[in-house]
């Protein structure tokens, strides 16, 4: 157990990682973090207050970016794990936000009619 903590202070203290630490590698997957876990905390929020179309648009920038961060070379896995768990987030976001507006037929029904008034005007 000793030669575990001995090896993992040796690499936490050495010049790789701190170079790591002061990085866009590290550090744009940190600051993206506040996005997923503001997600998490609006779990217990009304649905009333999500926006379907925020929450789709959210949807597909994680998938965009979780693509990126795997075929960046070298791999972020940092950036994938932030955006798979807002993927996630989302993703129930999504789900709470379609059934508190009456199921997938109505909200597509809805957002049909409000295109068609859109290009109409």
């Amino acid at each position: 157990m000793a030669s575990w903590a001995t090896n993992l202070f040796q690499k936490l203290g050495s010049k790789e990682f701190r170079s790591y630490l002061m990085s866009t590698h590290f550090w744009g997957p940190a600051a993206n973090w506040g996005i997923p876990l503001s997600a998490i905390a609006d779990f217990s929020s009304s649905p009333e207050k999500i926006s379907g179309k925020m929450t789709s648009a959210l949807t597909l920038y994680s998938l965009l970016f979780m693509r990126f961060a795997w075929m960046v070379n070298p791999r972020n896995y940092l950036l994938f794990a932030c955006h798979a768990t807002n993927e996630v987030a989302q993703l129930v976001q999504l789900y709470r936000f379609v059934d508190f507006n009456g199921g997938i037929a109505k909200v597509l029904k809805d957002s049909a009619k409000n295109m068609k008034e859109a290009k109409a005007a």
